[in-house]
């Protein structure tokens, strides 16, 4: 069974998909962790982030490894701050690159070829247009600013709430504007709003969907 998870930036997506990988057995993998471990490893690298030749190659070159929150590239674990905001601006740009979504798209459909939950951008759209389920996050721009600066906090870090809005607010905009992949649902996803929902109603929500549409119901 593959299930198909999107939504932007803070929508919940990896929180709710690892609950529902769980539940069903499933290997659950954030697709967003792959495009964040390349811009970390074109930042070591010194790479400029409008530089679609050299990102493609390094993207094409590298195998990444995901497990639960942990990511690696080429056996070096990258994990240790991945997230970090020094990657904030540079980080749409190589999600937009055409080469770096063709070679991670490629590892992404290979990593479900037993089975997965993948959260993503573009994940029922192009990575897997034809998953058995297909479900798209939504919630407003305060409730994403609300979760993102939780996220920051759990990992001690300092918050800027009007800086966490404007990153929110273009990450979003970049991702649904961009010409490869928009941030966008499938045709035939099932759309969530979450705001007024706790993630264990998020998780029943979608397991029910899925238990009705296996159970024919």
């Amino acid at each position: 069974m593959i299930v198909a998870l999107d939504g932007g930036v803070a929508s919940g997506k990896s929180a709710v998909g690892r609950r529902v990988a769980d539940a069903l057995g499933l290997t659950f993998v954030d697709s967003g962790l792959m495009y964040r471990a390349i811009t970390r490893l074109a930042a070591e690298r010194s790479l400029d982030p409008h530089d679609a030749d050299a990102l493609s190659k390094l993207a094409r070159s590298t195998r990444i490894r995901i497990d639960g929150e942990r990511v690696w590239g080429d056996g070096t674990e990258l994990t240790a701050g991945i997230y970090d905001t020094d990657f904030a601006d540079a980080l749409p740009l190589v999600s937009a690159t055409a080469g770096v979504r063709e070679a991670l798209v490629e590892q992404q459909r290979a990593l479900g070829e037993h089975g997965v939950v993948m959260a993503g951008r573009d994940i029922g759209t192009v990575v897997f247009p034809n998953a058995d389920h297909k479900f798209f996050l939504v919630a407003s721009l305060a409730e994403k600013v609300r979760r993102r600066a939780a996220q920051y906090e759990r990992r001690g870090e300092h918050v800027d709430e009007e800086a966490m809005r404007k990153e929110v607010e273009m990450r979003d905009r970049v991702d649904s504007e961009r010409a490869i992949a928009p941030l966008r649902p499938a045709d035939d996803a099932v759309v969530i709003d979450t705001d007024e929902l706790t993630l264990d109603e998020v998780v029943d929500t979608i397991l029910t969907d899925i238990g009705d549409t296996v159970g024919g119901g």
